[in-house]
Formats: C-alpha cells, sequence, structure tokens
C-alpha cells in the first residue's frame, strides 16, 4: 500500500467542507466542526429550516460562532508546506501532485504545469506553451507596461514640479501682499497719528483763542461796567443837588461822557445805513419785495439766471452795500415763525455750496426755537425773549460787529475787535421755513 503524503493529508484537514479551499477567517460552531465564517453564514442564511450543521446535521445556535485562531494559523503553516514541496532540486519548481518539473504554461488556466499534467483530462484541450516563452511574453508586456509606467511617473514628477514652482510664486506673491499691507497699514496708522497731532495742536490753539477772546471781552466788560458804575454814582451825586445848581449841568462833565446831551440833541451816535437786497445774489427760493427791503422763504423755487454770485445750496441773500471803514448799523423786523439769521459777510464768501461758521459769516440767529451765534463752533444764546426787531452795528475800522435788541436795547451778542477783517463786508441774510421773513426798517 502507498504510503500517504502527510502535506497532502495536512492540506485536506485544513480545507473547508463547503468550499473545499483553504479556511478563510475559520470558525468553529457547536458541534466542533470548522468551517469558513462567510461560507457558513451564507449557508445559514438560504435554509428555510433551523440552524444546523452541513456535516453532522446536528441542530446550533447561529450566535455561537467562534474564531478558531489556531485552525487559522495551521492554514498558514499548511500554505507554506506546500509551497516549499512544489520546489525541486536546483530551486525548480515541481508539480506537487506528480513531482514533475513545471517546464510548461496553461494559457487558459493562467498557471505553470508539468508534462504530466499537460496530458491529463483538465489541461488537455488548452493551449499550452513552454514557460520560458510565456515568461519572455509575460516579461514584454511588463517591459511595455514598466516603460508606461516610467513615462507616467515622469509626467507627474514634471506636474510636481511645475506644482511646486507655482506654489513657491503664489507664496512669494502672498507674502509681497503681506508685507504691502502691512506697509501701507503701516503708513495709514502714521498719517492718522499725525492728524491726530496736528488736530490736536489745532484744539489747543483755538482753546488759547477762545480763553484769549474771553479774557479780553471780559477785561472790556469790566472797564465799562467800573466806568458806568463810577458814572451812575456821580449822577446819583448831582440829582441830589439842589435846584440851582442842577440847572448848571449842561456843563457837566458827567453829563459829557454819558453821551446823554448828543443823546438828546442829535439822536443815535451811530448812523442808519440805508441797506436794500442784491437780487442778484438771492437763493431761488427767497422771494424778494419790490423795494427790495424784505424777503420771505416759498417752498417752490423762482426760474432766475444761474448767476455766479448767486447762493446755489443757502437760502441766503447779500444787502447791495457793501462797506470798507467806518461806523455803520441797520435794524431789521425779525419773527418767531421758521429760521432766520442776520450779520454780515465778506464780498468773497463762498456762493456754491455749505457755508460753515468761521467761513467769512459773522451773525446771530434763531433757528429750531433757538438762538445762535455763528462762531465756530455755533455758540448757543441763552436769551429768555424773542426780540421783533435787531440792530446790526459794523465797525469796520476796529474789526468789530455787535447785534442788539432795537426794542429794549439789550445786547445779545459782540463778535470782539479784530473778528472781521479789513475788507468788503456787505449785510447777509439767511431765511428757511414757511413763513419765515426778514424785513428791513427804514
Amino acid at each position: 500500500m502507498a504510503t500517504e503524503d502527510p502535506v497532502e493529508h495536512l492540506q485536506d484537514e485544513v480545507a473547508c467542507p463547503i468550499c473545499l479551499e483553504y479556511f478563510k477567517d475559520p470558525v468553529i460552531i457547536e458541534c466542533g466542526h470548522n468551517f469558513c465564517r462567510a461560507c457558513i453564514t451564507q449557508c445559514w442564511e438560504r435554509s428555510a429550516t433551523a440552524a444546523s450543521c452541513p456535516q453532522c446535521r446536528e441542530t446550533v445556535q447561529q450566535s455561537n460562532l467562534r474564531p478558531n485562531r489556531q485552525l487559522a494559523n495551521i492554514v498558514e503553516i499548511a500554505k507554506r508546506l506546500s509551497f516549499r514541496g512544489a520546489e525541486g532540486a536546483g530551486g525548480e519548481r515541481v508539480s506537487g501532485e506528480h513531482q514533475e518539473v513545471l517546464k510548461l504554461f496553461c494559457e487558459e488556466d493562467q498557471t505553470p504545469i508539468c508534462v504530466v499534467c499537460d496530458r491529463s483530462l483538465t489541461h488537455c484541450a488548452h493551449r499550452v506553451v513552454p514557460v520560458e516563452k510565456a515568461a519572455q511574453e509575460y516579461k514584454e508586456k511588463i517591459q511595455a507596461h514598466w516603460k508606461t509606467l516610467r513615462e507616467e511617473r515622469e509626467k507627474l514628477l514634471g506636474f510636481k514640479l511645475t506644482g511646486e514652482g507655482k506654489n513657491w510664486e503664489y507664496l512669494k506673491q502672498i507674502q509681497e501682499e503681506r508685507q504691502k499691507i502691512v506697509s501701507e497699514f503701516q503708513q495709514l496708522r502714521q498719517f492718522l497719528e499725525e492728524q491726530e497731532r496736528l488736530l490736536l495742536v489745532r484744539l489747543e490753539k483755538l482753546d488759547k483763542e477762545i480763553v484769549k477772546i474771553w479774557n479780553e471781552n471780559n477785561t472790556i466788560l469790566s472797564e465799562e461796567i467800573s466806568r458806568l458804575s463810577e458814572l451812575i454814582s456821580e449822577l446819583e451825586g448831582k440829582y441830589q443837588k439842589p435846584a440851582s445848581e442842577f440847572l448848571f449841568l449842561g456843563s457837566s462833565p458827567v453829563l459829557a461822557r454819558t453821551g446823554l446831551l448828543g443823546s438828546m440833541r442829535n439822536g443815535p451816535s451811530l448812523p442808519q445805513a440805508n441797506v436794500t437786497l442784491d437780487p442778484d445774489t438771492a437763493h431761488l427760493n427767497l422771494v424778494l419785495s419790490e423795494d427790495l427791503r424784505s424777503v420771505k422763504w416759498e417752498e417752490i423755487q423762482q426760474e432766475l439766471p444761474d448767476n455766479p454770485e448767486r447762493f446755489d445750496t443757502e437760502p441766503s441773500v447779500l444787502g447791495w452795500e457793501g462797506f470798507t471803514s467806518g461806523r455803520h448799523c441797520w435794524e431789521m423786523e425779525v419773527g418767531d415763525r421758521g429760521g432766520w439769521v442776520v450779520g454780515v459777510a465778506k464780498e468773497s464768501v463762498r456762493r456754491r455750496g455749505e457755508i460753515r461758521p468761521g467761513e467769512g459769516i459773522w451773525a446771530v440767529g434763531y433757528v429750531l426755537d433757538q438762538f445762535w451765534a455763528l462762531t465756530s463752533p455755533a455758540t448757543h444764546l441763552p436769551l429768555s425773549w424773542v426780540p421783533s426787531r435787531i440792530r446790526v452795528c459794523l465797525d469796520c475800522d476796529q474789526g468789530q460787529v455787535t447785534f442788539i435788541d432795537a426794542g429794549d436795547g439789550a445786547p445779545i451778542f459782540t463778535f470782539p475787535p479784530g473778528s472781521v477783517p479789513g475788507e468788503r463786508i456787505r449785510p447777509w441774510f439767511w431765511v428757511l421755513g414757511v413763513g419765515s421773513q426778514l424785513r428791513l426798517c427804514p
């Protein structure tokens, strides 16, 4: 009796009873038999009855599948023994079944075979070529494929190098852009810091100028109050004199200093200027009277020539007369409806666009139910009354403008000496709102 080959017996023991191939992920069930996990699972899925062992038909629990790791290790050992047994002397591979050198190659099954296999029923109808020829053909195919893969690799390397070059270029551009942004913002910060410094310097200068003007006005007012207090005291003393002495007060220096005699004989000390309105400067919403001595605001604009000297944004009009020297005054009737501003302006005052305080305008007005002086910035005047007539007094020689309530002579506001520059000055009027109107007094 022929001796049984232990390798072949081992291969039979490590074959799955279902697929007849080497065990793959072997599991053991309750009866002790082993199967591939996938094979036994599919077998039970196709069965309509309770789960049973394909070998002994014993009923088992499907959930009791346990991995057989030792059997998995034995399968790997059997595979290695089969491979070693297939190698003959001199390193040539031999058939495990016939122990013949594998000199032929079956192109149908794509596997090496021996001469005995070639004559067997399994391969007799297949196309068989020598191993060397088959190897050469495969080498040529591999070489062609290898060449194609090399070319593809070279192409990919080229793409990689090109991409890296572009990436470096993009990174360079990003770095340059980053430096540019940092530089620009640094310059912007320096510019803003410089502007902040300049504005703070201007504010400091303006603060000093305001304090200076306030001190000067306060000094002037204090001196005037002191002078008036002295005159009042002297007049009270004169008033207590007997009739024989009181009759000689006409030559009294006290009355001469107060100006009472002059006012009784000659009227106001400043001449009343005959001011009229200049229609060529009037805004299109302002309607002038025929005698050019009153102005009112209308919602519908007039169709008038677009003169370069006409105000196009501010609802303003200039007086026809201009003054360069001397002292002048004029009065006008004002109302408590809408808004109005009266004062003086430079001949060169802006005609196009908005006019801001400090741009050649010296005026007071009634806007938004409050009194304002057009200083820079504007000054709120806490007046407790609404004047019906305002007197504007212009001293060109001193560069000073004074506003007085013409009804009771109460002072409203004074732009101190030196405020108005030494150039041609004209009366200026601003009217806005339904019912707003100004009228020059005769």
